[in-house]
């Protein structure tokens, strides 16, 4: 069986806590006062912002929260307090500029140890038995936690509103850079407007964009790649890229903007970062041309959604060269594919399959028989019959240069399709 812990404040007799609460009251104008004074004498930094009538907010904080705290000794100490929201402004307004906690909270435990000072007198005076006081001591600093928590979560809201605002101006200022180069190309490629300052390298940039950039303190730089990414689910968290990174997550593909991606150790970084996504970086360019890097990046995306590129890391777009140029084409391959494989409608698709793979083993080494056989894993002779087969059913076009080189690439677009090995 549990035992009820005995609250020695509820044993003080109601009128001496009447009393009590009566010449605390009394006292908290010219405490607030005292215990401002020596807040600011001890942390002179501390802004003294009015409020709508003039009075420093400090000072109303202050009286709120020791009116407050002595309004509801009468019902016990152990109740459970609501704060004054004032802290709430406190604690946002260290946000907006930035500041830390730290030095919010250091005030406040000197605002606690002053105002407990004098309670304790008045106790003293109205003869209020030592346990109680100390159990009064314990109350006062658990309000002191309220009203930190407050503080917090003021802090923590202009936090959240100064990343979103953030966040809403890298996405308008991805937009502008995005489209630079449908309005360069508008224009006949003979810039747009007035070009704002920027390092060299940079010119043509608009002055508008140069002026978004730099009100989110964002350096205009030389060359940049775009990443288009892929969620892995709806509550992915966003990659913890580094702070000169643009980042985009509101769209459906999340994209992101890469400062000077070929500067040392910048794309290790960036694929850590991005871990647990699936994505693709596309080719450095210049930060005018960023939206053909998107272009890109996007195809590649394209790619890796459908079980063409590997998914699960980071692609650089460069190292796919083959895919980006091979495959988004469908319909034009295909067609291409449709009339230049025409010889093999009539072979069967196994036996088919396998002259496919020798042709391109051929195209792409113009080796003999035994090095085509190592490379598809045939025996020599197995190749000899099957080149003498190709040459009957294409004829000379095997030997023109221009019919070469599209039974290549229709047949390297069926590879890399997982249609031929």
């Amino acid at each position: 069986m549990v035992t009820a812990v005995r609250s020695a404040w509820r044993d003080v007799p109601s009128y001496q806590v009447r009393q009590f609460a009566t010449l605390a009251l009394a006292e908290v104008p010219t405490l607030a006062q005292d215990i401002l004074r020596e807040i600011c004498r001890e942390y002179p930094q501390l802004p003294l912002v009015p409020d709508e009538f003039g009075e420093p907010r400090a000072l109303v904080g202050i009286r709120q929260s020791l009116e407050h705290f002595v309004t509801h000794l009468t019902t016990g100490p152990d109740r459970p307090h609501v704060h004054p929201r004032v802290f709430q402004e406190f604690g946002r307004g260290e946000g907006v500029q930035g500041r830390s906690l730290d030095a919010l909270q250091a005030i406040y435990r000197l605002g606690v140890r002053l105002a407990w000072r004098r309670l304790a007198e008045i106790g003293q005076q109205v003869a209020i038995p030592a346990p109680a006081m100390y159990e009064l001591a314990e109350s006062g600093f658990e309000y002191l936690d309220g009203l930190v928590a407050e503080s917090v979560r003021g802090y923590a809201e202009a936090a959240a509103r100064q990343a979103g605002e953030r966040l809403r101006q890298q996405r308008r200022l991805m937009e502008q850079l995005f489209g630079l180069a449908a309005a360069r190309t508008r224009r006949g490629g003979s810039g747009i407007g007035t070009t704002g300052p920027g390092p060299a390298g940079t010119g043509g940039v608009p002055a508008a964009l140069a002026e978004r950039a730099a009100r989110l303190g964002w350096p205009l730089p030389e060359r940049v790649a775009v990443a288009v990414l892929l969620r892995p689910d709806r509550a992915a968290v966003a990659p913890a890229v580094a702070p000169d990174v643009l980042l985009d997550m509101e769209c459906e593909r999340p994209r992101m903007v890469v400062p000077e991606p070929d500067a040392p150790g910048r794309r290790e970084l960036l694929g850590r970062a991005a871990a647990g996504w699936s994505g693709a970086l596309g080719p450095v360019v210049p930060l005018v041309a960023a939206a053909k890097s998107l272009r890109w990046a996007g195809a590649a995306a394209d790619l890796i959604e459908g079980g063409l590129l590997p998914a699960g890391e980071l692609l650089q777009c460069t190292e796919h060269t083959e895919a980006l140029v091979l495959l988004p084409p469908e319909e034009l391959i295909d067609d291409l594919a449709r009339r230049r494989l025409a010889p093999l409608d009539g072979c069967g698709p196994t036996h088919g399959r396998r002259l496919a793979e020798t042709l391109l083993a051929w195209l792409e080494t113009r080796g003999g028989a035994p090095e085509i056989a190592a490379r598809l894993g045939v025996h020599p002779q197995t190749v000899r019959y099957r080149l003498r087969q190709i040459r009957e059913l294409w004829g000379p076009e095997v030997d023109d240069p221009d019919r070469r080189f599209e039974l290549e690439l229709v047949l390297r677009a069926r590879r890399l399709r997982g249609e031929l090995n």
